[in-house]
This record gives structure tokens, sequence and C-alpha cells, in this order.
């Protein structure tokens, strides 16, 4: 039972919060309510949270030395000696295979963009995080096959704008991982990942000012010109929900100090949650009611 949880945890649940995005095809094409596509959705996220778990702790593995020096990374399951490395790659490989065969039962086109997630993500960890830039673009993409894994599992067209929309928000939870890390870690930020040599807090703030824009704007479009929407315009109502969001996250991290990565503010500070929750409540009750 204790190695049962260990391995549970070298998964990462809390992280599998970044796998909701795969309903946004679902919502935004008005089938939220359609019980074969909402179960066969439910699904596919299930799968999606599992291999996300394999490639945690195929990840945690290949950084297994270097998460025995790091301050909070040591006491995890595998650094810390309370599940085994053999263990965890048996479990790894079961659940990759059955991951994948279940997605193929579920959808053709689903299980080979459930693949190509896996695929990118075993890049990521062995070659692509080491590559400065290259790396945050391998985390934006993964958001993305997460969003276009979600469309045939609803029979769903997405708009282009929501794959906009996704990979700029995505860059801006990228690069703010980074800087988080930067300061954090401080002068021992490059002894636990190499690649924060290539990064100084100027340059990504620079960066992230210029991806904030954008996805403000390129957000604002999507309201009134994405083609799915209620012709009312009435999702621009949801614009400052958006703002909100990045603004606090800017807050937090400039005038609070605060070294959290944005997925752990948003489980952690209340105001991002809430305004994540009214966004949410806001446009299904535009798309569902109107």
């Amino acid at each position: 039972m204790a190695t049962l949880r260990a391995f549970l945890k070298t998964m990462r649940p809390k992280q599998w919060t970044k796998n909701g995005i795969l309903f946004a095809a679902l919502v935004f094409d008005l089938k939220l309510l359609d019980t074969a596509y909402l179960l066969k959705t439910v699904a596919g996220f299930v799968l999606f949270c599992l291999i996300s778990g394999v490639v945690y702790t195929v990840n945690d593995l290949a950084d297994l030395e270097k998460d025995r020096q790091h301050p909070t990374k040591k006491l995890r399951p595998l650094p810390s000696g309370a599940l085994t490395p053999g263990t965890a790659v048996a479990g790894a490989v079961v659940l990759a295979l059955g991951s994948l065969i279940a997605g193929f039962w579920l959808n053709l086109q689903f299980a080979v963009i459930l693949f190509g997630y896996l695929l990118l993500q075993l890049a990521y960890s062995f070659l692509l995080k080491n590559i400065v830039l290259l790396d945050v673009l391998a985390i934006a993409t993964g958001f993305v096959l997460r969003v276009a894994a979600g469309a045939p599992l609803a029979d769903a067209a997405i708009s282009p704008w929501l794959y906009i929309c996704t990979i700029l928000l995505s860059l801006f939870l990228g690069l703010s991982k980074r800087r988080a890390e930067l300061v954090s870690l401080q002068g021992e930020a490059e002894n636990h990942r190499p690649i924060l040599k290539d990064y100084n807090i100027y340059l990504l703030d620079q960066l992230i000012a210029m991806v904030t824009s954008s996805t403000v704007l390129a957000y604002a479009l999507y309201t009134f010109s994405a083609p799915n929407l209620p012709p009312n315009y009435r999702m621009m109502l949801t614009i400052p929900f958006v703002i909100y969001g990045l603004f606090r996250y800017m807050y937090l991290i400039h005038a609070q100090n605060c070294t959290l990565a944005p997925d752990e503010v948003l489980l952690a500070d209340r105001p991002s949650f809430a305004n994540i929750a009214l966004w949410g409540l806001t446009a299904i009750g535009i798309l569902y009611i109107g």
C-alpha cells in the first residue's frame, strides 16, 4: 500500500488540473449537456491524466540525481527512496500501454493525439527541456494537443482562435514557471535545471509582458469573431476575468514576491481560483442560456 501511495504521488495528481482544458471542445461546441459526448470526454480526460502521470514518473527517473540535490524535490518518492526506480519503470510502462490501448478503443484520432502527446513529453524530458525557448514552446504545444484531443471526442470543430489563445496562455504559464524557478532557486538555479543558465529575470519579464498583451488581445478577438459563439457578443463579458487573472498573477510575483508556478497559484490563491470559477460559470451561462 505504501508503494502504491508513493507511485501515485510520483504521478502528481495535483498537476492533472491542466488536463481540464480537454473539455474546451465539448463546452464551446455546445455539447456539454450531451451525455454520450460528455462521458467520452471524461474518459479522455482520465486517460490524459494517466499519461501525464507516466510522463511525470519518467521525468523524475531522468532527473533522479539532480532532484536529490534540490531543496524540495528531494522529498519526492523517487529521490527520497520511498519508491524504487524499478517499480517506477514497471508502473509507467503498464500505465502507458494500458492508456494507449484504451485510447484506441475510445477514438482513433484521439489515440493518435494522445500518443503524440506522450512522444512530445518524452522528447521534452530527455532533450527539449535543455534547449532554450524550445522548452517553453514544447510546454505550450502540450496544451494545444490537449485541446485538439477533446475535439474528436465531442465530434466538434474548434475555432482557430481557441488554439491561438491556448498557445499564448500556455506560453505565459511556461515562461512564468521559469521565472519562479529562477527566483526561488537563485544562485543554485542552473544546478537544478541547467536550461536556467540561458534565462534571466529581465528576459523572462520581457517575454511575459509580450505574451500577456498578446493573450488579452487574442482572447478579445476570439470573443466576437469565433463562428461558434453566440452572435450577440455577450462572450465579451468574460474578457475582464482573463485580464484580472493575468494581472493577479503579475501582482503576486512582482508585488508579493510569489515564487509559485502559475498552476500552483491557481490552487493556493483564493482570488485566482474564484476568478477562474467565475469565468467558467459566466462562459457556460452565455453559451447555454444566452
